[in-house]
């Protein structure tokens, strides 16, 4: 089978890690770069690529069979927009939108199109939230109560220095970092529908919020809560806890999630498990019996890409579309405005 020709627009730390996939890929090839900047070209030629200023000019210069978008979030409706008006399906990275409204005009063009559109929600792709999912959907905890999550760590000086938007409002932990725990508890623990939050900057003092709690209801009755952060000294997050992405230390021993139904509890990613032998013994009284759930390791980004491929190939639907990655944003957005307005913001 010939390898598909997959671009990428935008050079950045993302779009470099794709790069690095596609050309280690036995699927696909490098097509070509998209990005203006000066240091694109020398990724380009270093690659022994074309390199385009933009994506326009790359489709009327050669064949694609694929673009991954991985520029900043003002650009992604955009770029997807080209893509859809040229017939090339697309892996847009996450979020999908820069806006609830922005997502909304790509979700219209991309359904009336009939578009392939994937959304770059890459932990879809992993297997320790797929055997996490799994156990919640087979009943082994019962009817789910609460859930509790963080994603807290520690953003150095550095990475503020270095983009001092960071700093400004909608650059905090909310509308960069929260989207992904959404996209997360929506597969655990099913459709959000209100939020309520309290954000404060006392640490940074930042015009932007360092640190956020969040209160969840799901649609099925269970509820949520969350502890965000970005000024914190803790190890409790996915990255530093999951083992999935190598440029993050990671401690075996922390858990990021601990999902609670009527008949037991599964602490996310040590899958550890706590269950009663038989439901007449429910009673915090009685001892749980304990179990370690196996999972296989496997690189989520590696996986998506070898999904991507066989979207494009039109043997697989994508397992994230566009109107999946605007729930996920639709939820952070709402997070933001009940953190600015302390009201309880409900979802349809």
């Amino acid at each position: 089978m010939a390898k598909l020709e997959i671009a990428v627009a935008g050079a950045g730390t993302i779009g470099r890690t794709h790069i690095g996939l596609i050309q280690a890929s036995d699927a696909c090839r490098l097509a070509g770069i998209v990005d203006p900047a000066p240091g694109a070209a020398e990724i380009a030629r270093a690659a022994g690529v074309p390199r385009y200023e933009t994506l326009k000019a790359m489709f009327a210069a050669q064949r694609a069979d694929g673009v991954i978008v991985a520029t900043p979030n003002q650009l992604h409706v955009q770029n997807g927009l080209d893509c859809i008006e040229a017939g090339v399906p697309a892996l847009i990275e996450k979020p999908v939108a820069d806006s609830v409204a922005e997502g909304i005009r790509l979700r219209v063009a991309a359904e009336r199109a009939g578009a392939r559109i994937l959304v770059g929600h890459h932990r879809v792709h992993s297997p320790l939230l797929a055997t996490a999912c799994a156990i919640v959907q087979r009943g082994t905890l019962g009817r789910l109560v609460a859930v509790t999550g963080s994603a807290m760590f520690y953003k150095p000086d550095g990475y503020f220095d270095e983009a001092p938007w960071r700093r400004q409002p909608g650059g905090g932990p909310i509308l960069i970092n929260m989207v992904h725990e959404i996209g997360n508890l929506r597969a655990l623990c099913g459709e959000i529908v209100a939020v309520q939050a309290f954000a404060s900057n006392a640490t940074r003092g930042f015009p932007v919020e360092d640190t956020v709690a969040i209160n969840l209801r799901f649609a099925n009755g269970a509820l949520g809560t969350f502890m965000l952060s970005d000024t914190a000294a803790s190890a409790r997050s996915w990255e530093q806890t999951s083992q999935e992405n190598k440029s993050y230390a990671t401690y075996p021993d922390e858990d990021c999630y601990v999902i609670v139904g009527t008949d037991g509890s599964l602490a996310v990613p040590t899958m550890r498990l706590k269950t009663y032998a038989r439901k007449e013994d429910r009673s915090w009284w009685k001892p749980f019996r304990t179990d370690v759930a196996a999972i296989d390791r496997a690189d989520p980004l590696e996986r998506q890409l070898t999904h991507f491929c066989a979207v494009i190939r039109g043997e697989a639907e994508p397992r994230v579309t566009a109107r999946d990655g605007l729930a996920n944003l639709r939820v952070t957005e709402a997070i933001a405005e009940a953190a600015r307005t302390g009201k309880i913001i409900t979802l349809d």
